[in-house]
């Protein structure tokens, strides 16, 4: 059973950076992607960034240039750097961990701009 933990969300001024974690624990293996969504109120949940098990990153359009996702995999975590916030940012953000025969989320993890 895998189990994936976010922190490092909260209330930050635009402009302001924030670094999120995702902390993964269990039966960490063969994973396609580890991947970051956010979900503002009122709309989808929508892929923001995402790194693959050979390390290729992709970005959504949106944060490219602002955000980078990374991992440490000595410590089963991946990260997601989040520089020039901006108010529409703002939004409940979600670790995912995808392999061919499961999908696993976080619980999220808030993050406020203000303006």
């Amino acid at each position: 059973q895998v189990q994936l933990v976010e922190s490092g969300g909260g209330l930050v001024q635009a402009g302001g950076s924030l670094r999120l974690s995702c902390a993964a624990s269990g039966s960490i293996f063969n994973i396609n992607a580890m991947n970051w969504y956010r979900q503002a109120p009122g709309t989808d949940r929508e892929l923001i960034a995402g790194i693959t098990g050979g390390g290729r990153t992709v970005y959504a359009d949106s944060v490219k240039g602002r955000f980078t996702i990374s991992r440490d995999n000595a410590k089963n975590t991946v990260y997601l750097q989040m520089n020039s916030l901006k108010p529409e940012d703002t939004a409940v953000y979600y670790c995912q961990m995808s392999r061919a025969w499961q999908t696993v989320w976080g619980q999220g993890t808030q993050v406020t701009v203000s303006s």
